[in-house]
């Protein structure tokens, strides 16, 4: 500032001296007078010059000049890359936020207080069938049109989620979303989606589970506790208590299966899957295998006229087939399982085949072929379930529990194994395991 009043003092002093030499004491006024409005006017075309660059705000253009004006512009400069840098750095993380919204696996709206779409990520335009450039500041209300989510939207109340049907649902495979809305800021809010498919459908299989279990166990103790009533309550010759003790035998070993079964998939599921260390002969393992499918299916035609056929692969051929990699007693229940329900289902009289053959690949396949009822085409999918029954009558008649083909399926996932399953009604079934040749050593070819 000072140097400002100096400069305008020396543009009076300047002018006033030129005004004395050539005009005397009247001139030297005139002359002062002149040069304040010629400063005057100088000064003004700075600023006018450094407000024109305030206007346009290009830092590239900034005004180079001395004193007050280009202290002001050097200022104001200063705050303008500061502002921008600023700008920058909240752009950068508004960026970041966005990225991170994009890749969460719920979906994410932004709406604003009249209920418009300010911003989506791609899993929500994906849940919802949204365009995210095209649909933005259109109506949630009219692109969601669910009569669930439009009664919760219009009354308000974002104390709990709504769930409604996804975009590319079907009957055959359910989609199902959880929408939660979170009013924040000034009157505006945030969607949350959610795919509870999976979630939906764990919940059913839990009750399924819960329900099954309780059936399988409440039947066999309501004979039993019939029983246990009958020889309370009632005189009973000795050949009639010893007919009740079996029977309610048969109901315990039953109960007892089931809860076996339980704790044997529960111990599969729990533990890692075996590694390559231990190895058991094919040999070994089929011959077990065929001396429990021969001792049942004499059990259950031994009051019949005809018995099963039965063939398995011979010691000569078996010899040759090397050794398999997992747990002997587990791969010896999932394969033995296969053949029991194969001598279970099949009537007497019926066929029963065993085949072990190795492929060009190195893997080998193990199948169970019979000639019994055959299975409906929509139940086979299903059959690995636990507790799935195509026919639940003739399931307790053959003493299932039907938990067997849910822990070989999770036997075979454990050992890196597959089970196919084809049938035929009327013709009978064919149940394949295909082993891979990591988990196959020392075959050797015949001849």
């Amino acid at each position: 500032m000072l140097w400002r009043i100096s400069y305008f003092l020396l543009w009076q002093i300047a002018g006033g001296g030129l005004g004395l030499w050539q005009g005397g004491p009247w001139g030297a006024a005139l002359g002062a007078a002149l040069a304040a409005w010629a400063w005057f006017v100088w000064d003004l075309l700075r600023g006018a010059r450094v407000l024109r660059w305030l206007r346009t705000g290009d830092l590239s253009e900034v005004p180079s000049m001395r004193g007050i004006w280009g202290e002001a512009a050097d200022r104001a400069r200063r705050l303008l890359r500061r502002q921008e840098a600023l700008i920058r750095d909240s752009q950068d993380r508004l960026q970041e936020i966005l990225a991170a919204l994009q890749a969460t696996p719920n979906g994410v709206v932004l709406l604003d207080a009249q209920g418009r779409i300010e911003w989506c990520n791609q899993m929500a335009a994906n849940q919802f069938g949204f365009d995210a450039q095209r649909d933005v500041a259109q109506s949630i209300g009219n692109l969601v049109r669910d009569p669930e989510f439009t009664a919760y939207f219009s009354g308000q109340d974002f104390s709990h989620d709504v769930v409604l049907e996804g975009r590319y649902s079907t009957p055959s495979r359910p989609v199902r979303i959880s929408v939660h809305l979170h009013p924040y800021g000034d009157g505006r809010t945030l969607l949350l989606s959610r795919d509870v498919t999976a979630l939906e459908q764990a919940d059913a299989m839990r009750r399924d589970f819960v329900a099954n279990v309780s059936h399988e166990i409440r039947t066999p103790l309501t004979v039993l506790t019939g029983f246990v009533e009958t020889l309370q309550t009632l005189p009973l010759t000795a050949e009639e208590r010893s007919r009740y003790l079996g029977m309610m035998a048969q109901q315990a070993l039953r109960m007892q299966s089931v809860v076996q079964d339980l704790l044997t998939l529960s111990r599969l599921e729990g533990s890692p899957p075996p590694g390559m260390a231990e190895w058991t002969p094919v040999q070994a393992l089929l011959t077990r295998c065929e001396e429990e499918g021969r001792a049942l299916s004499s059990l259950l035609t031994q009051n019949q006229q005809q018995t099963h056929v039965l063939q398995f692969p011979s010691q000569e051929v078996l010899r040759l087939e090397g050794e398999v990699a997992g747990v002997p007693t587990e791969l010896q229940s999932a394969l033995s399982n296969l053949i029991s329900n194969a001598v279970r289902y099949t009537p007497a009289g019926g066929a029963i085949s065993v085949q072990w053959l190795r492929k060009d690949d190195g893997s080998a396949v193990f199948s169970v072929h019979d000639t019994g009822p055959g299975i409906a085409p929509e139940h086979i999918p299903r059959l690995t379930e636990r507790f799935y029954r195509v026919d639940r009558s003739r399931s307790r008649e053959t003493g299932g529990t039907g938990l067997g083909l849910a822990i070989v399926k999770h036997v075979l996932q454990r050992h890196g194994a597959t089970l196919d399953i084809a049938s035929v009604l009327g013709k009978g079934s064919v149940f394949s395991v295909t082993f891979p040749a990591n988990r196959l050593r020392g075959f050797v070819l015949p001849g």
